[in-house]
């Protein structure tokens, strides 16, 4: 796959280390390696810096002044697209939805918002429930009219153009893999908008690699999520000339560990980032990346992975830590010698 023949900015720090978690393993019983996607770089990395790549590649291709794009309060990839429009001089306006109801003051001024701002991007603030796609083409029509240049950026960078970032990393993945003489099972992962886990399967799919990819998913019921992802996928597959390549049963989500909701915190994701954390020193988020590992550590321990190699791939968010502070209150570590 010729992704040079797609526009692109060459921001990301890449590749990102794969490495193995030996203690996580040793708790688990799992061989359990870890894809670094929290380092990729721009505000403190996550997997929206791969997408943001070839979308902002798109932005300045058609000669964009401003990107413009959605998400909830704690949005990690709102944080990144501010920071690509700072380092590329592009104005940016997000829109947050209110997805929780937190009243906390954390929560809606620090973590991500703060970098949002930081970045010098200007945010407007929806309840729970509006039509954001309907809201972000009024806001984007608005800034027309003032004489901007808008490129408008779907929640989660995850259309074919983001999604060509997680085509790149299942390339990216599999030369790792083969240079240091690694047979991967599994790659699992958190899924929320699709495009993530969209693009990593059509890659893997398109190498015939032979590498299953496991989604726990953050927000959608499962068949939903399981639809997201494959059409996404096969309209990546279009995009790349490889049509067909990836088929249903290629697409795998387990929506267990969603919780309550969206963004809201759960006792496994809790446990997630504990052990991540106190095992190997990694950061996760309440939202994304914990919920994933939850999924990861529930099914090692229910015996899924018996026997295999698996590798968890880190959607970063660890900024989100500061905005969720009140969910960590019990975790009192003060001590008095």
């Amino acid at each position: 796959m010729h992704l040079s023949r797609f526009p692109r900015v060459h921001l990301a720090h890449l590749p990102t280390p794969l490495e193995r978690l030996e203690r996580l393993s040793a708790e688990l019983g799992v061989e359990i390696w870890i894809k670094r996607d929290d380092c990729t770089g721009m505000s403190t990395g996550g997997n929206k810096t791969r997408k943001l790549e070839f979308l902002m590649g798109e932005a300045l291709e058609q000669g964009a002044d401003m990107v413009m794009t959605q998400g909830a309060t704690q949005s990690n990839h709102a944080r990144q697209t501010a920071a690509f429009a700072a380092k590329l001089g592009l104005g940016c306006h997000i829109l947050l939805e209110d997805r929780t109801g937190y009243n906390n003051a954390n929560y809606n001024e620090n973590g991500n918002v703060l970098l949002d701002h930081l970045h010098g991007a200007t945010t407007q603030k929806f309840p729970g429930g509006h039509d954001m796609v309907a809201e972000m083409e009024r806001a984007a029509e608005a800034m027309r009219g003032k004489g901007h240049k808008v490129y408008v950026i779907p929640g989660g960078g995850s259309n074919p153009t983001g999604a060509m970032g997680y085509v790149n990393c299942a390339m990216e993945l599999v030369g790792q893999a083969n240079e240091k003489g690694l047979v991967i099972d599994r790659v699992v992962h958190a899924t929320g908008s699709s495009g993530t886990q969209a693009g990593l399967v059509t890659g893997l799919c398109a190498m015939n690699s032979g590498i299953p990819v496991l989604g726990i998913g953050t927000r959608a019921p499962q068949p939903k999520q399981e639809q997201m992802v494959y059409d996404l996928a096969c309209r990546i597959a279009d995009k790349l000339g490889c049509a067909g390549v990836v088929k249903p049963e290629d697409v795998m989500a387990n929506t267990d560990y969603v919780g309550d909701g969206y963004g809201l915190p759960t006792d496994s994701g809790l446990e997630a980032i504990r052990m991540f954390a106190e095992l190997e020193g990694i950061l996760l988020d309440p939202v994304y990346s914990a919920k994933g590992a939850a999924g990861l550590i529930d099914l090692a321990r229910k015996g899924t992975f018996a026997g295999e190699r698996v590798v968890f791939l880190h959607t970063g968010g660890s900024v989100g830590l500061f905005g969720y502070d009140f969910a960590f209150h019990n975790d009192d570590r003060w001590v008095e010698l």
